[in-house]
């Protein structure tokens, strides 16, 4: 593919262009990107990363795939509006929280697409995503949507109506993670250590647990156990997490994130 049209500039949007560049899959000449008013943030984006804002209407019938990614409230009137400025037969890769494939191909036209889940850490290469696609997508496209994915991290692909539980889990997962770090810093620096010291302790701990994970046969559980001495420190941790019922919110977390991505479905 020599050009890709971002529809919509946002952080999705933009970890996914910043991965992009830095794994040399996309030159910044080869993306381009447009929204529909805020124009300090394309400036921001073309500083940035190089990538193109100023668009002609060539472009959209050029561009050999198009990214929605603007925001979901906004996709029926941008859909609208971009339908007869692409061809008939171009691709499209969704992006958008809570928008059905059946949606796009109302608006635009029956055609190959794909929806996908990322998440922000798209940006380093480590992304974890879920994909779904429509009978329109060949098996050429298939490859070529999922190299792509695998150019910033890990991809799966799914039933589209798994997408929610995608978004729940690992499309909102990063923020759950900074939460957590959040805490753990905040009582680190309780009991006496530095900011800087409990972050290099706990983003080592989380990598080096993640990597376990990766590698072992073990099951977590297993894991755990392995880590938890009777009458230690760590029992003693555990004991406090069940004591304010960890499992319980973390179930509520998921669940409550999956209800809300199926809501706003059914908003659209």
């Amino acid at each position: 593919m020599k050009k890709i049209l971002f529809i919509g500039a946002g952080s999705m949007a933009e970890a996914l262009m910043q991965g992009w560049i830095k794994q040399n899959v996309f030159t910044p000449h080869e993306i381009y990107v447009t929204n529909r008013s805020d124009k300090e943030r394309l400036q921001f984006l073309h500083d940035t990363y190089g990538v193109q804002t100023s668009i002609e209407d060539a472009i959209y019938q050029q561009a050999d795939l198009i990214i929605l990614a603007m925001k979901p409230k906004d996709a029926i009137k941008a859909m609208l509006e971009l339908k007869n400025k692409i061809t008939e037969h171009t691709a499209i890769l969704s992006i958008l929280a809570g928008i059905a494939i059946s949606t796009i191909t109302e608006q635009l036209g029956l055609r190959p697409v794909a929806r996908v889940m990322p998440n922000t850490s798209a940006t380093i290469g480590m992304s974890a995503s879920g994909i779904a696609f429509n009978v329109q997508v060949s098996a050429t496209q298939r490859a070529m949507f999922l190299q792509l994915l695998e150019a910033v991290g890990s991809v799966i692909e799914v039933e589209e109506d798994q997408l929610h539980a995608v978004t729940a889990l690992s499309g909102s997962g990063p923020a759950y993670i900074y939460y957590l770090m959040e805490a753990f810093e905040r009582v680190g620096m309780e009991v006496g250590l530095s900011k800087d010291t409990v972050r290099l302790l706990m983003t080592q701990t989380l990598a080096g647990t993640a990597e376990m994970l990766k590698q072992s046969i073990d099951e977590p559980n297993v894991l755990r156990k392995k880590v938890t001495s009777p009458g230690g420190t760590t029992e003693a941790g555990i004991k406090a997490l069940e004591q304010y019922q960890f499992n319980a919110a973390i179930e509520a977390c998921i669940k409550e994130a999956e209800a809300r991505s199926r809501a706003l479905a059914k908003s659209k």
